[in-house]
C-alpha cells in the first residue's frame, strides 16, 4: 500500500497551464500539489514556444549578418555552430524549468514527480519515479492540466532522428541539407523557417488549400512569398503517402497531388500534422467525467467539468492549443476553486505565428464577422510606407483592421510583418474594451515605430489614413 496524503487542491502537468494554476493556488492560500510525469514547464518551455524562438532568434541573427551589406555592413566568415547553438538553447530552458521551481517553493507548492491517475471525484493515485505509489486526496478540487501531444501519421512512422516531430526538431545538432516538412501549420512553418535560414533546402507538403489554415489569407500569402522567394518548394492539396530509405541513407518521400504522384528527396522529414488533447488514459471517464472522442475535457466559463470538482484547463480542455490561454485558464480556475467570483470572460484570444515575417491575430476576420452579420469595413496599412520598418528593413507585410460599419467597434485585427507578436497586444487591448476605431485613431502613437501601423489601419478603415491612399 502506498502513503496517503491529503491536500486543498491536486493540479496534473506543470505547463503553462498547471504550473501557473498551481502558483496561484499557492498565493491565495491553498495547499496545492502539483504533479508531473516529466519536466516543469510543459511542452512550452521544454521543446515547444521557448526552444522554437530561441531557435527563430538564431536563424534571424544569422540572416540579417549575411546579408547586411546592403545597409553597409560587411560581415565575412560567419557561419552557424548547431552544437553551440544547442547549448545556448538548453541554457535559456534549464534557466526558464530552474525559475518555475524556485516559484513552486516560493509559493508553497509541492511538486511530486510521476504519473498520475484520476481514481475518483477527489482522489489521484501516482506512480512515482522511484517506483513507490502515492495516494492523494483533495477537499477541493482536482485540475487536469495535460496538454496535448504530437499527432502521428501511420503512414510516415517517426525514428526519432530521421523521420522526426518538433520535440527532435528543436534539438538537431546538424543543419539538414535538404528538409521536408508534412504540415504547413504553425509548428511546420516556424522550425522549417529556422533551418531554411540556417542553410536547409525547404520542401513544405500541406493536405489543405492554404497554409496556416484559418488564417487570414493574405496574411499567409505573405509568408508564402517569401518562404518560395528564398527557395522553398509549397505542396499545397497534397498528401505524404510514405516514405522509402534510400541506399545513400536519404529519404524519398511519395507525395499524391491529384491525379499524379511526385517524389521529394530529403535528408530529414519533419512530421507536423497538429497535436491532439491529452483527456485519454488518465482515468478520467471512470471518475465520471466526459472526454471526447477527440480526447479534449469539456468544461464550464469557469473551468469545471460535468463533475464539480475536477476542473481541466489548457490544451487538454480544447483549442485554441496556446500556452498563454493555458495560463489563463488556470488563473481563473485557481481563483474559483479559492472561492473567488472569476470565470473566462475575456473578449478575444490573440494568436501569434512566428514565421518570416510573423504574422498575428485577434477577433474576427472580415468573412467571420459577414458570416454573424455584420455589415464591415476593413482597413490596412503596409509596413513598406513605415519609416520605421523600412528602417529596419523589413517592410514585408501590413496590418488590417476589420470595423463594424455601424458603430465603428474593431472585431479583428490581423497583421503580417516585422513583431507583428508584439503588436497584436495593443489590438487585444482594443477588442478587450470594446473600442471603436476612432479611439485608437485619437490615441498618440510614438513615431518611429511598426506601432503607428495599427493607428494608420484603424484610420484607413474609415478613410482617414494619413501615410497611405484611402480606398
Amino acid at each position: 500500500m502506498g502513503t496517503t496524503r491529503t491536500c486543498d487542491a491536486i493540479v496534473i502537468g506543470a505547463g503553462p497551464g498547471g504550473y501557473v494554476c498551481a502558483i496561484r493556488l499557492g498565493q491565495l492560500g491553498q495547499n496545492v500539489i502539483c504533479v508531473e510525469k516529466d519536466t516543469v514547464g510543459g511542452v512550452c518551455l521544454n521543446w515547444g514556444c521557448i526552444p522554437s524562438k530561441a531557435l527563430i532568434s538564431v536563424a534571424h541573427t544569422y540572416e540579417r549578418a549575411k546579408h547586411g551589406a546592403v545597409m553597409g555592413l560587411k560581415v565575412s566568415g560567419i557561419e552557424v555552430d548547431p552544437p553551440a547553438m544547442q547549448d545556448w538553447k538548453d541554457g535559456l530552458v534549464r534557466k526558464l524549468t530552474g525559475g518555475i521551481r524556485q516559484l513552486f517553493k516560493a509559493n508553497h507548492v509541492e511538486l511530486v514527480t510521476g504519473s498520475a491517475r484520476v481514481t475518483g471525484p477527489r482522489s489521484v493515485t501516482v506512480e512515482q519515479t522511484d517506483g513507490t505509489t502515492l495516494q492523494l486526496e483533495a477537499t477541493k478540487a482536482i485540475v487536469v492540466a495535460t496538454g496535448a501531444s504530437t499527432i502521428q501519421i501511420p503512414s510516415l512512422p517517426m525514428d526519432g532522428k530521421q523521420v522526426i516531430g518538433a520535440r527532435e526538431a528543436v534539438s538537431l545538432r546538424q543543419i539538414p541539407k535538404r528538409l521536408c516538412v508534412i504540415g504547413g501549420g504553425v509548428i511546420g512553418l516556424e522550425l522549417g523557417t529556422v533551418y531554411q535560414k540556417l542553410g536547409s533546402e525547404l520542401t513544405v507538403v500541406e493536405a489543405l488549400p492554404q497554409l496556416l489554415t484559418g488564417v487570414d489569407a493574405e496574411c499567409t500569402q505573405v509568408v508564402e512569398r517569401k518562404l518560395v522567394k528564398a527557395g522553398a518548394r509549397v505542396f499545397k492539396s497534397a498528401k505524404a503517402t510514405g516514405y522509402a530509405r534510400q541506399a545513400d541513407g536519404s529519404l524519398r518521400l511519395s507525395v499524391q497531388l491529384g491525379d499524379k504522384t511526385e517524389t521529394v528527396d530529403c535528408d530529414v522529414l519533419l512530421v507536423s500534422v497538429g497535436m491532439r488533447p491529452n483527456g485519454k488514459g488518465l482515468g478520467l471517464e471512470a471518475a465520471g467525467v466526459n472526454v471526447t472522442a477527440s480526447g479534449s475535457v469539456p468544461t464550464d466559463v469557469q473551468g469545471r467539468t460535468n463533475v464539480p470538482t475536477v476542473y481541466a484547463i489548457g490544451d487538454v480542455s480544447g483549442p485554441p492549443l496556446l500556452a498563454h490561454k493555458a495560463s489563463k485558464e488556470g488563473e481563473v480556475v485557481a481563483e474559483v476553486v479559492a472561492g473567488h467570483a472569476a470565470g473566462k470572460d475575456w473578449a478575444a484570444i490573440p494568436a501569434a505565428i512566428f514565421t518570416d515575417p510573423e504574422v498575428a491575430s485577434v477577433g474576427m476576420t472580415a468573412e467571420g464577422a459577414k458570416e454573424q452579420g455584420y455589415e464591415v469595413k476593413t482597413g490596412k496599412f503596409p509596413f513598406a510606407a513605415l519609416g520605421r520598418a523600412l528602417a529596419m528593413g523589413e517592410s514585408d507585410g501590413f496590418v488590417k483592421t476589420v470595423v463594424d460599419a455601424k458603430s465603428g467597434r474593431i472585431l479583428g485585427v490581423h497583421a503580417v510583418g516585422p513583431n507583428a507578436s508584439e503588436l497584436v497586444a495593443e489590438a487585444t487591448l482594443a477588442l478587450e474594451m470594446g473600442a471603436v476605431a476612432q479611439d485608437v485613431i485619437l490615441t498618440v502613437h510614438t513615431h518611429p515605430t511598426l506601432s503607428e501601423a495599427m493607428m494608420e489601419a484603424c484610420a484607413s478603415a474609415l478613410g482617414q489614413a494619413i501615410h497611405a491612399v484611402n480606398r
